[in-house]
């Protein structure tokens, strides 16, 4: 039987590896560790950790960004990939929404993720446009997606 995936709240002592990840993960268009501390600190939005055989794997962060409910960033360490841990917490970040009364999500994603994109369309996310070159340094452009949270889509969104 697999580990189950922990779902709990970052603390400001996890804030150094969160940066390290983003380092590792997204090179130059990571976050800084001063912004990922300055958002912690001021923002309001929601950091969660995901734990998988006692170690901390995966983060999410969201909330509101002006009117919409945002997810902001979602990142896996390698090792711990394909088991399950993004679509846990988008599933969370979903529900989060839900329970704000947010008629819909979103997001932006690298349109060179593929990995990401699947899951979000397998989550019932929907194309609405592309930034050009919405990642700096590289240039990368990123797709804006959405998804409507009303009763209808709850169901498909879940499945």
């Amino acid at each position: 039987m697999p580990a189950p995936v922990v779902l709990r709240d970052l603390t400001r002592a996890d804030l150094p590896w969160m940066a390290q990840v983003e380092r590792d993960l997204f090179g130059p268009s990571a976050w800084s560790e001063s912004l990922i501390r300055e958002d912690f600190r001021y923002g309001s939005t929601r950091y969660r950790g995901a734990e998988f055989e006692g170690a901390l794997v995966a983060y999410a962060v969201y909330g509101y960004d002006g009117d919409a409910f945002h997810l902001m960033n979602l990142a896996v360490v390698p090792a711990a990939r394909r088991r399950g841990i993004a679509r846990t917490l988008l599933l969370e970040f979903l529900a989060e929404a839900r329970a704000q009364g947010a008629p819909d999500a979103w997001l932006e994603v690298a349109v060179t993720n593929e990995a990401a994109l699947a899951l979000y369309r397998a989550h019932g996310f929907e194309d609405v446009r592309v930034r050009r070159k919405y990642y700096q340094p590289e240039g990368v452009d990123a797709l804006v997606m959405r998804v409507p949270l009303g009763d209808a889509a709850g169901d498909a969104v879940v499945g």
